[in-house]
């Protein structure tokens, strides 16, 4: 009889002899904790291993390690995700980015920051705060988030109406291929079109084509104080008409957020901050023009709310009230959560379709008996219903997972997408073949192919 290891017992032995001591974890209790992010009912296996590299070099061992016996490899950052898109599956190792946490450099001339792909977004932003410097996208989960992770999603957050996502600050990165090849993708100079732009590739592949290992990004000027500015509405389509309006009158807010009734009781039943006591639904705008004009842009938005049919429209009167407003918006989710199961939408509509897709979204709700609340980016039509069901209650999840299904073709029906933020991972994979023609499909898969020829890297997710 052979003597020889199993491949499953063969990696992991491979692995704890190649790296350092510490770095590859096979505790069963500690690897029940890495099996799945935020995501709601998306499926998960225990992995076979978690791996906690500290460098590229340590990262390129665990890519080779993996190739060498065909073990599927899934990259994790802080688990934050809400698509399944860090779950690991049957027979795989888990490689978490949390311990390669450095900012490795700041440069104040060029307006780039160079960091590991473990470090929290709120701490980047933080230490180029300290050099009159910005680093804008800023998800919700950004006090726990990671660069890496925020790469890998394409992350968006509150700013993006005005600033963009992550795509749009990400200069180049180092990764391991699926060929377990360490390569440095894009640039650090302000413009360049030398090739296809292979680092942009990156942004949005969701660990599928290469795992990060360092990230270059651009940042900006630290801005002027924001003015703040909230509607009360007595309906989410009302909120949405001044969304609407506020976009067709050509403003651009440096935010503008919808936050609902249910949000609003579930942050004041947590943090007791009695804000659902005066409003449905509450509209939240900021204005960070300089001077004069913010006070301007902050007026117009006034306005539009109120000629939207605002029960109660003003301005913040200081920084802690409009900190405080902004602080529920942040608090939603996590709020949420307590509860119950919380399956999480991240469609994208046209923002002229925004009232629309709103009264879509609560009728749904209606018609399969589900707790739908509401908080979006309403600034980019990017709107996050959040489906409640009761804890251990199987046909109220099943009656949730028909609505959310729902709001997904109804989005696409709009003119949208079925994920403006969260990324595809495993939950949104049949909403990413309605949306997306098959020669489409097949070009993904074919670059997929190409940087990743024996499919290690997060098998079953995106394509």
């Amino acid at each position: 009889m052979s003597t020889a290891a199993a491949p499953s017992t063969a990696v992991v032995s491979g692995l704890m002899t190649t790296l350092p001591a510490g770095r590859v974890i096979d505790d069963p209790d500690v690897l029940a904790s890495y099996a799945h992010d935020d995501a709601e009912w998306a499926p998960h296996a225990v992995p076979l291993a978690v791996v906690r590299p500290r460098t590229a070099a340590e990262v390129q061992d665990v890519v080779r390690a993996c190739l060498d016996h065909r073990t599927p490899l899934v990259p994790r950052g802080a688990g934050t995700g809400l698509s399944g898109g860090a779950n690991a599956t049957e027979g795989s190792v888990v490689i978490s980015t949390e311990h390669m946490t450095e900012v490795l450099e700041i440069d104040g001339a060029e307006r780039l920051a160079v960091v590991q792909p473990g470090v929290v977004n709120d701490d980047l932003r933080a230490v180029c705060a300290e050099q009159g410097l910005w680093y804008p996208p800023d998800p919700a989960s950004s006090p726990w988030s990671t660069i890496g992770g925020n790469v890998a999603t394409n992350a968006g957050g509150l700013c993006c109406v005005k600033y963009g996502v992550t795509r749009d600050y990400v200069l180049g990165v180092q990764i391991v291929n699926g060929l377990g090849e360490l390569v440095r993708l894009g640039r650090r100079t302000a413009k360049g079109v030398a090739g296809l732009d292979l680092a942009g590739l990156m942004v949005g592949s969701e660990g599928t084509l290469g795992v990060i290992t360092e990230v270059t990004v651009k940042l900006r000027p630290a801005r002027a104080p924001e003015h703040t500015v909230a509607g009360y509405f007595d309906s989410v389509v009302d909120a949405g008409r001044a969304v609407a309006a506020i976009t067709a009158a050509g403003l651009t807010p440096s935010a503008l957020e919808l936050v609902d009734r249910t949000c609003l009781e579930a942050v004041d039943a947590w943090k007791n901050m009695g804000l659902a006591a005066e409003a449905d639904v509450v509209l939240l705008g900021r204005s960070d023009a300089p001077g004069a004009a913010g006070d301007a842009e902050a007026g117009e938005m006034l306005r539009h709310f109120e000629a939207a049919g605002a029960t109660f429209a003003a301005q913040a009167a200081d920084a802690e009230e409009a900190e405080a407003l902004f602080a529920a918006r942040r608090l939603a989710y996590p709020a949420l959560e307590r509860l119950g199961p919380v399956l999480t939408e991240d469609v994208c509509v046209p923002r002229a379709a925004v009232p629309e897709m709103l009264g879509r979204i609560q009728e749904i709700g209606r018609r399969h008996g589900t707790t739908i609340a509401n908080i979006a980016h309403a600034g980019d039509g990017n709107l996050h219903p959040l489906l409640i069901t009761p804890i251990g209650d199987e046909p109220a999840r099943r009656r949730a997972q028909e609505a959310f299904e729902e709001i997904l073709t109804d989005a696409l029906a709009l003119g949208g997408t079925v994920t403006g933020e969260h990324g595809v991972g495993l939950l949104k994979r049949h909403g990413l073949e309605r949306e997306q023609a098959p020669e489409v499909l097949a070009m993904q898969r074919a670059v997929k192919a190409a940087l990743d020829p024996h499919g290690i890297l997060n098998p079953g997710k995106v394509v």
